[in-house]
């Protein structure tokens, strides 16, 4: 078996070491051109090195994603995208446009800027608060 680069081929260090022993189960070799690794014994030794460190870097990775987004939560960042409709006089617009029979759905949209699903939700919205 050839891979490219090991980086690409596991998620956990789990899988980093059931994937060489896959191939030595059939009597194939396992060989990564990037890093110029094979099932040697020295090879195990810094395919496993290399797994240990490339996991402890996700963690790491994920532990800095979480911290961020918990500070800006507490910011009152809360992500996501931005509503097309931001406020009520619009979203009330959106209902009575919608009530009135005159005015078609292509029209309405194209007249606020929005999708038509994004129509639909505000309406669908609205019979639910009533």
């Amino acid at each position: 078996m050839i891979v490219w680069k090991l980086d690409r081929l596991w998620r956990s260090l789990r899988d980093l070491i059931e994937t060489p022993n896959m191939p030595k189960d059939r009597d194939v070799d396992f060989i990564s051109l990037t890093e110029k690794l094979d099932t040697t014994p020295g090879g195990k030794l810094i395919f496993h090195l290399m797994g240990a460190l490339a996991e402890f870097e996700r963690d790491l990775i994920r532990e800095r994603t979480n911290a961020g987004l918990a500070a800006a939560w507490t910011r009152g960042r809360i992500g996501g995208r931005p509503k097309r409709l931001a406020t009520n006089g619009k979203v009330a617009l959106v209902r009575r446009l919608f009530a009135d029979p005159n005015h078609s759905i292509p029209e309405i949209c194209s007249t606020l800027g929005i999708s038509r699903s994004t129509l639909y939700r505000y309406v669908r919205k609205s019979k639910e608060e009533a």
